[in-house]
């Protein structure tokens, strides 16, 4: 509310507001302070106008209140409240200019303890899906040609006549088999996941369709039970859940080989009608008459073909004969005419080659006098030379230091082994060795004595 309106001052006079005004600026101060928020109630005086909207009071012991559902809020309601329901709607507070009425401006309305119905169907989903009990992988696909079906409802329930007659007129050829149970009420979860466990026990038949036609929440609640989910998933054959409306989910459908709308439609999955699979075989039989006439007629075909191509054995040898014959003379011809050739040319090189060879009796005699002459200068030389070694070995045999020391002389060499030629290179009391011509002695010097006359 813009609180300039009411703002005053002591020269200022008050404002004065319409009603239309004064009703918006409460409205806008309603809406502002009073966000959504849920209110709990009996329904009276409901009226559904010919909008589609609903008008009703909400109320309690000591106090009621005027409510208003706008048709595009309405229509996903999923029920029509009566009088005398509870019911919770999330609200928005408002006031209604035109009339100066307050009232509440509904978003959304569910029956009472739904709220808390759908907080313990979250959990129980929540559990189970973590244990993996919905995952896609353990799903069974369901049989194509199924010859027994077996129903879990109660045989009071229109959903059975509903399955029934589909299935008559669908499959009139397949055994039904029923598992009575209770669908709602006390103990009716227990009883449905017994009446589960004993199809599965018996096992009697191919595919098992557990149905229940629809309702509110508290109505199906029997199917968001932890026992019935455990036994649908430890049932030995597929299982179909066909349970309230298309728009109605319980913790069955999750747990569920496959989920159906309706019971109708889990009999229309569960059995596809004859007449179908009649057509089916038929249209495949024409498919495969056609396919494997083609087939025939293309190979008659190939056939023809192959026996135009075909020769007899006896003409095939015939022509590989003459072509083998052929292939001979072009060898023959092919080896005799480049040997023919190479005959001839090395008949031609001979005779050149002999026309060209030199006379060399001349200089063969030139070379047997030239080798005896030389034989004769080196016999001479050689002997020549034998002579001359022969004196000047006689010569160094008579200075060769060993006939020396025969003659009686002696080599004397100091303690470093040089050969002393003087007296000055010899001292008193030093070794020195004498070399004789049979051995050697090792000689002390007393003295030395130097020829002065030298």
């Amino acid at each position: 509310m813009n609180t300039d309106l009411l703002s005053t001052t002591p020269d200022a006079p008050a404002p004065v507001l319409s009603v239309s005004a004064l009703n918006q600026s409460v409205a806008r101060l309603l809406e502002r302070h009073f966000p959504l928020l849920w209110v709990s109630g009996e329904v009276s005086n409901f009226t559904k106008a010919a909008s589609g909207h609903w008008y009703f009071s909400l109320k309690d012991a000591s106090a009621q209140v005027r409510a208003v559902m706008f048709r595009g809020r309405a229509q996903y309601a999923g029920f029509i409240p009566r009088e005398g329901d509870k019911v919770e709607v999330r609200t928005l507070v408002t006031l209604y200019a035109a009339r100066g009425d307050f009232q509440l401006s509904v978003e959304s309305i569910r029956r009472a303890g739904v709220g808390n119905l759908f907080e313990a169907f979250l959990q129980l989903k929540q559990k189970l899906e973590s244990e993996g009990l919905f995952d896609p992988a353990r799903k069974r696909r369901l049989p194509v040609f199924p010859r027994t079906i077996g129903i879990v409802t109660s045989p009071q329930a229109a959903a059975l006549r509903d399955v029934l007659a589909t299935l008559q007129r669908r499959t009139p050829h397949l055994n039904v088999i029923l598992y009575p149970t209770p669908v709602q009420g006390d103990g009716a979860a227990q009883k449905i996941a017994q009446a589960i466990t004993t199809a599965s026990r018996r096992a009697e038949c191919d595919v098992l369709l557990l149905c229940r036609g629809g309702g509110s929440i508290e109505d199906l609640w029997s199917f968001n039970d932890e026992s019935v989910a455990r036994a649908i998933a430890a049932c030995a054959m597929p299982v179909i859940a066909g349970v309230g409306h298309e728009t109605d989910f319980t913790i069955a459908d999750f747990a569920a080989d496959l989920r159906a709308p309706t019971p109708t439609a889990a009999a229309e999955l569960a059995a596809r009608p004859r007449a179908e699979w009649h057509a089916l075989v038929e249209g495949n039989a024409l498919a495969l008459t056609r396919t494997v006439r083609r087939r025939l007629a293309d190979r008659g075909q190939g056939l023809d073909w192959l026996s135009r191509r075909l020769v007899s054995p006896a003409a095939m040898i015939r022509h590989e004969k003459v072509k083998l014959a052929s292939w001979q003379m072009r060898l023959v011809t092919a080896t005799r005419t480049p040997l023919t050739t190479a005959r001839h040319a090395l008949q031609q090189m001979g005779s050149r080659l002999t026309s060209q060879w030199p006379d060399t009796r001349p200089a063969r005699l030139q070379v047997a006098e030239n080798r005896r002459r030389m034989t004769t200068g080196i016999s001479i030389r050689t002997a020549r030379m034998r002579q001359q070694l022969s004196a000047l070995s006689a010569q160094l045999e008579l200075l060769a230091p060993q006939r020396t020391l025969e003659r009686g002389y002696a080599i004397i060499t100091d303690a470093q082994g040089n050969i002393a030629r003087s007296t000055r290179q010899l001292q008193p009391r030093e070794m020195i060795t004498v070399r004789l011509a049979d051995g050697s002695a090792q000689v002390g010097i007393a003295s030395v004595q130097t020829n002065l006359g030298d």
